[in-house]
């Protein structure tokens, strides 16, 4: 299994000189690669996007099966409720018949999905403090309930070390935007 952790930052989201940072970890076995990237006049949920898309690109193989894990409820829910699938029959309008935000980025990122014979997403808790053991387990339990499958404990934990990282990147790159 590969897994893919992604994260997205921006700060001043949603005012006209902002910046913006995406950060991606990929596991499989015992490697780990990170990517990161960032730009200018932004927003957190292109940076979402973009994190996914970059962290997907990354990897060569189809065959194997990846999980996605992400803290946007934006791009999980597209996933799990199947937005995607009305979008492209409505000629990427969305229910309220508005075109749809970022329909460039989610048209390449189901492109990238689409290569993987398996690809699962999983909706994370982000920024949780790696040493609050009562809090990821509170997350762990929900986790497992929300998606009906037994993932041990230190697996879980594993995930949020990565995750954090994944926004740790995200937030280095949106800083070097910053000071560029």
């Amino acid at each position: 299994m590969i897994y893919l952790y992604c994260d997205g930052a921006c700060s001043g989201n949603q005012s006209k000189d902002n910046y913006g940072g995406w950060g991606s970890v990929l596991v499989y076995g015992k490697h780990v690669k990170e990517l990161s990237g960032g730009e200018a006049n932004t927003t957190n949920n292109i940076m979402e996007l973009t994190a996914m898309i970059e962290g997907l690109a990354a990897i060569k193989v189809t065959d194997k099966p990846v999980a996605v894990f992400s803290d946007s409820a934006y791009i999980i829910n597209c996933f799990h409720q199947k937005w995607y699938v009305n979008w492209e029959k409505n000629g990427w309008k969305n229910s309220k018949k508005k075109p749809v935000e970022n329909q460039a980025l989610w048209q390449s990122l189901l492109t990238q999905m689409r290569r993987f014979e398996r690809i699962h997403f999983f909706k994370v808790k982000g920024h949780v403090d790696i040493d609050d053991e009562a809090t990821i387990k509170k997350w762990h339990k929900k986790f497992e309930l929300d998606y009906d499958i037994t993932m041990p404990y230190a697996v879980y934990k594993e995930g949020i070390v990565y995750n954090n990282r994944a926004d740790a990147l995200a937030t280095a790159a949106a800083a070097n935007i910053k000071g560029a």
